[in-house]
């Protein structure tokens, strides 16, 4: 199912939207390859119709400045989808707003994030989405989030410059010490989210700005990527080589660990899934 792709001279969003494979685009700021799908199960005999909940967007603006997000639905039938095409519209309303006036982009993110949590109220639909956000201005990055939709900042050589924290109990014990990955990964709680955009008490985290080395990927995803492969895993198949093939890797990787063929050695959590990766130029 492919209902809603845009793509013009600085923007490209995609919801509900089905990809076989990792999409480039090549931007003044620098390079990315985007992926999204909803989960099907190979092994079914009936085809599965459900849609995918999760989205994404770029937004170009400017030479030096782009702004990447994903969204995660949460929600019954067309209740999570309509979540996060909501949330990323209403967010790319406002940022695009911002570029035309030369208006400040980070209150514009941040009225955005307000905005969208208003929008998926409004849908009276028992509906929620997460929202990842970061705003990156040459070598300078900043994130946003609420939920548990994750950035992750990694070098050339493996080093984890920036992971956010989810917003969920297991993620605040990891945070504080009391889990170690490998127990918050199958841990029962761990589908739990604490903080979602479509909730009167949604609170948007800023994280510290970041400086960006030149050879540094930057990684925004879907729980469907941190709920089936550990930081190193992920860490290892990003931090080096070219974008394109990363993304691929990730795609294969955690595909194989959806349809269960590692368990119950390795996590194992059929979702929908979506991921953008990010290289200055």
């Amino acid at each position: 199912m492919d209902v809603a792709m845009s793509e013009d001279n600085n923007l490209i969003i995609a919801c509900e939207r089905d990809m076989t494979e990792p999409e480039r685009h090549d931007l003044p700021q620098g390079r990315v390859a985007v992926f999204t799908r909803g989960w099907r199960d190979p092994a079914a005999d009936v085809v599965d119709l459900r849609v995918n909940q999760d989205a994404f967007l770029v937004v170009s603006a400017g030479d030096e400045r782009i702004m990447l997000a994903v969204a995660d639905g949460l929600g019954g039938h067309a209740g999570g989808e309509k979540a996060s095409r909501a949330a990323l519209e209403t967010l790319a309303g406002h940022v695009q707003e911002a570029i035309t006036t030369g208006a400040d982009l980070r209150e514009a993110i941040l009225n955005g994030f307000e905005a969208a949590n208003e929008a998926v109220q409004e849908l009276r639909m028992d509906a929620g989405t997460t929202l990842a956000v970061a705003d990156i201005d040459g070598p300078l990055m900043r994130t946003y989030h609420a939920g548990d939709s994750a950035i992750l900042v990694v070098g050339q050589r493996g080093l984890v410059k920036l992971q956010t924290v989810a917003h969920s109990p297991v993620g605040y014990a990891v945070e504080a010490g009391m889990l170690n990955e490998k127990e918050a990964m199958h841990h029962e709680d761990r589908h739990i989210v604490s903080n979602i955009i479509g909730n009167e008490a949604m609170r948007i985290e800023i994280g510290p700005t970041i400086k960006l080395g030149k050879r540094d990927t930057v990684l925004l995803a879907t729980d469907g990527l941190y709920d089936n492969l550990h930081t190193k895993e992920i860490v290892d198949t990003i931090r080096k080589g070219p974008l394109e093939k990363a993304a691929d890797a990730l795609r294969d990787r955690i595909e194989t660990r959806m349809v269960g063929e590692q368990a119950p050695t390795r996590p194992s959590k059929p979702d929908d899934l979506t991921y953008l990766l990010y290289r200055r130029s």
